[in-house]
């Protein structure tokens, strides 16, 4: 089949490269002028284990699956990676109930190797690190997210596959046998191809109301959830992953590092309604007070403004957190036409289980 994959984020090329390996000509339209200038830029680059996920939900079963693959691509594509280990982390009897129910879900989820310990046994890890006890999951890691997806890319061209950057998808429409795709930018045109995939991550919504007859009841709502991080500007003095208990909307203002060995703080939840990606300094403040619950030794004046993402959530403030919503003909009976909603966390560990999960429903 000729497939359109709409969005060159890290979902759009995992299914971009999975198309070609099946055998499918595939095209991405990107309508910026790169790979990953989206919600795929503006994260953690943490590899989940899939602790987290309600059981046969879509988030712990492609997160522990991906996570798989992720690590066996990283080995086989020379990906910068590491498997650093994570610490959830308990400052009190209430949190600690938490932490034993999140252990429970990552066994329910078949993640590998989990284990409850002590804070003797986490400040043995962390010397830095205060909490009365700990899950400690050796499976989550850290990648260089870029190189992975520029690996994705040169896959795919391997394949035949090409980017058609700074393309945006102006409609779409159905017309027995194609779908008849307008585009927009500097050469504009039609073109029929005989799938498509929207994986336009903060557009994934806009773009499937520009889908001529697409059922409106099909198209959920967007809610942008930015995630603010600050860096430290000392020594790193954590060597694996720090995180609190989970909050509303998020895993908590966590401790992550880079490849380059950088730590940082974040991301938090602010329910935001329009893209904007400044980092308010005023935020440090609640950032210290959750910090020093489990690293005390957190300095005045350590935390700078670094970076913010925007997460393409599903549902807002005081709701339950949303699955991924990913659907196909079967749903709202278009043929041959995948539309993937609120694909954030874990979707970067998730991403090449996603894409076989995406091209298995093209067929």
């Amino acid at each position: 089949m000729q497939v359109l994959v709409v969005g060159a984020g890290v979902i759009g090329l995992a299914v971009a490269r999975a198309a070609a390996q099946a055998g499918h000509e595939v095209t991405v339209a990107e309508a910026t002028g790169g790979i990953a200038n989206g919600v795929s830029s503006r994260n953690s680059e943490v590899i989940h284990a899939g602790l987290y996920y309600p059981t046969d939900s879509l988030r712990a079963r492609h997160c522990v699956r991906g996570r798989r693959l992720l690590y066996a691509f990283c080995a086989s594509h020379n990906v910068p990676h590491r498997k650093c280990g994570k610490l959830v982390v308990a400052t009190n009897a209430a949190e600690l109930a938490r932490v034993e129910a999140i252990h429970a879900q990552a066994q329910a989820n078949g993640v590998e190797n989990t284990e409850m310990i002590g804070g003797n046994a986490a400040r043995a890890m962390e010397g830095e690190l205060s909490c009365i006890g700990a899950l400690w999951s050796p499976e989550t890691g850290i990648i260089d997210s870029h190189a992975y997806m520029r690996a994705l890319w040169g896959e795919l061209e391997d394949r035949g596959g090409m980017i058609a950057f700074a393309t945006p998808v102006e409609r779409l429409s159905f017309k027995t046998p194609h779908w008849r795709v307008q585009f927009g930018g500097r050469e504009p045109g039609a073109l029929d191809f005989d799938a498509v995939v929207n994986a336009a991550g903060l557009g994934a919504q806009a773009l499937a109301r520009r889908i001529e007859d697409y059922p409106a009841e099909q198209v959920p709502r967007l809610v942008f959830g930015k995630g603010n991080y600050f860096g430290y500007a000392g020594k790193p003095v954590f060597s694996r992953l720090i995180y609190p208990t989970p909050v509303d909307g998020g895993l908590g203002v966590h401790v992550t590092l880079d490849m380059a060995g950088r730590m940082r703080f974040g991301p938090d939840v602010e329910w935001v309604t329009e893209e904007n990606y400044a980092v308010d300094p005023r935020r440090a403040d609640s950032f210290y007070a959750r910090i020093r619950s489990y690293w005390p030794g957190l300095p005045d004046g350590a935390l700078v403004p670094d970076y913010s993402g925007i997460r393409p959530k599903l549902r807002g403030p005081g709701e339950p957190q949303a699955d991924f919503l990913i659907t196909g003909p079967a749903d709202h009976g278009m043929p041959r036409l995948v539309n993937l909603f609120g694909i954030e966390s874990p979707g970067l560990t998730a991403s090449l289980s996603l894409a076989e999960d995406v091209v298995k429903r093209l067929d």
